[in-house]
């Protein structure tokens, strides 16, 4: 026997905790000291930290004495198994524990190393932990290897060939990142997996392997021709009612044949299918490479350059338009990756809130809760989740965008002089402006004309002959460059309109910078 059953002595008296250490070669026999205490309460401290399988307790003991831990032990550790140390006046003692589920007792002047050893090895036969003690040891032992592996450690000295003697490898786990206690749920799921598998094990090896906190995961080793054998049995613990009560998800990663292969396998390829659960339907709970639904459109993606552009444009709503449709298009398209698309969702949140905070108090209000969506965004478990909290800021933005237009006029129009602003270098007119907004050109001319002072054209001849002023004066550029930069293609033409509405022509207003008193007819 190995030395894997953990023995605990607790006496008052250190002359005979040191005579019960020195009483036998305890590791020869497969025992091990794991700790002394001298009273029942630093015994229940120990036993905390040390786990043993056996207690070795003194009966009159100052604090807390024998009785007081041995029913403290069988409430709180009931799989711990109690020897009590009494002397002839104390069986009265000795008695009460039993009725509490003591396994034996020894007399102190009689304490022989024979009868405690045959005492401590017919309560070894029934202790369950010990039972399985060889094959822990060899799992405990593939498991540390397993771990050098990932750690990057080559294969080369390690002797793992005996416990992996089939062709194929698959590495099968469970995602537990839903879970939110996860003390002792790895441990439970792990032990279903291993029943759920115990009827394949003269044609399969599995060993539980290293993993973060929020994954359980087992290497299988078999033949590949016996993987669709098993299938029904790992659909069957995946669609359990206490794997759905953990809310968990198992995943089946592709067969390989070498074992060099591990690391790569988990890290590019488990791990992977595992982060397709955020996009997948909430119900999937088994998660296999060839049952995944088809992707036939090409994964969506999100022109931050773009979104900005049309913010600082104050095209508002076509931005809004562009977050909403990258954020419905991604619903189903579980290859995204989970932090970029949060990323994306969290940026664009942050960039528009910020530069619409500037425009009224409303919305600079509501500026100021973009953590809250962020956060929302960051911490969501499922894709569903993050596109709720993103509609929900939406909205909110239109609707503060809504009350500020209702506040400074036609919404309609402030998008059309947003637009001239920006395209008055180009060849466009009334009916290009018209035609980019959906409008009749006609209407177009009859809204402009009823909100502003001036007609489409006038406003763009302004706009434009400003924009030429102001490059007269601060650069040293040729007029006709200037005319070109502006928009106008005729030379004439602007040299008419420009002093039309500057009272000067365009090189005596390059003359005369310093002069305020000049004829701007608007």
């Amino acid at each position: 026997m190995e030395a894997n059953c953990r023995i605990l002595i607790v006496d008052d008296e250190i002359l005979v905790r040191q005579g019960i250490k020195h009483l036998l070669h305890w590791e020869r026999e497969g025992f091990l000291i794991v700790g002394e205490a001298s009273n029942g309460q630093e015994a229940m401290q120990q036993i905390e930290q040390l786990n043993p399988h056996v207690v070795i307790t003194d009966i009159v003991m100052p604090i807390m004495d024998g009785v007081q831990l041995t029913s403290h032990i069988k409430q709180n550790y009931p799989h711990i198994e109690v020897i009590v140390l009494s002397s002839f006046s104390e069986f009265h003692y000795v008695r009460e524990t039993f009725q509490q589920g003591v396994a034996d007792y020894l007399l102190k002047p009689k304490l022989d190393a024979d009868q405690l050893i045959a005492i401590l090895k017919r309560i070894v036969n029934r202790i369950p932990a010990l039972q399985d003690a060889a094959t822990t040891d060899t799992a405990s032992t593939v498991t540390m290897l397993l771990d050098r592996l990932m750690s990057g450690y080559s294969m080369d000295g390690m002797e793992l060939g005996s416990n992996f003697p089939f062709p194929s490898f698959r590495i099968y786990g469970v995602d537990l990142s839903h879970v939110k206690e996860l003390a002792d749920v790895k441990e439970k799921v792990l032990l279903s997996a291993k029943e759920a598998l115990e009827p394949f094990v003269n044609t399969l090896h599995f060993y539980v392997m290293p993993s973060d906190s929020q994954h359980a995961v087992l290497l299988m080793n078999g033949y590949e021709r016996e993987w669709g054998t098993i299938m029904p049995a790992l659909r069957a613990l995946s669609n359990s009612t206490r794997m759905k009560a953990y809310n968990a998800c198992w995943i089946l990663g592709d067969s390989f044949s070498e074992l060099e292969q591990l690391p790569e396998q988990y890290h590019e390829h488990f791990k992977r299918l595992a982060a397709y659960r955020y996009f997948l339907p909430l119900h999937k709970n088994l998660i296999v490479r060839h049952e995944l639904p088809k992707l036939s459109a090409e994964e969506p993606a999100f022109d931050m350059n773009m979104f900005m552009d049309q913010l600082q444009r104050r095209n508002y709503d076509l931005a809004i338009d562009q977050l909403r449709q990258y954020g419905n298009a991604a619903i189903d398209y579980y290859t995204i990756d989970v932090f970029a698309f949060k990323s994306q969702l969290s940026n664009a949140i942050f960039n528009m809130l910020i530069l619409l905070g500037k425009l009224d108090r409303s919305i600079h209000q509501l500026e100021q809760k973009k953590y809250e969506y962020i956060r929302a965004i960051n911490e969501s478990e499922h894709v569903s989740e993050a596109i709720e909290e993103l509609n929900f800021c939406l909205w909110q933005i239109e609707e503060a965008l809504a009350a500020s237009r209702s506040a400074t006029g036609n919404p309609s129009m402030s998008l059309i002089l947003d637009y001239i602003q920006q395209h008055y270098m180009e060849p466009i007119n009334l009916s290009d402006v018209a035609s980019h907004f959906h409008f009749n050109a006609t209407y177009l001319s009859s809204l402009f004309s009823a909100h502003n002072d001036e007609g489409f054209s006038e406003y763009l001849n302004r706009v434009r002959i400003d924009k030429a002023a102001e490059l007269l004066i601060t650069t040293d550029l040729p007029i006709s460059d200037i005319s070109l930069k502006v928009g106008y293609s005729d030379h004439s033409y602007f040299t008419k309109v420009f002093k039309k509405l500057k009272g000067q022509s365009p090189s005596q207003y390059r003359k005369s910078p310093s002069d305020q008193v000049r004829s701007d007819k608007r």
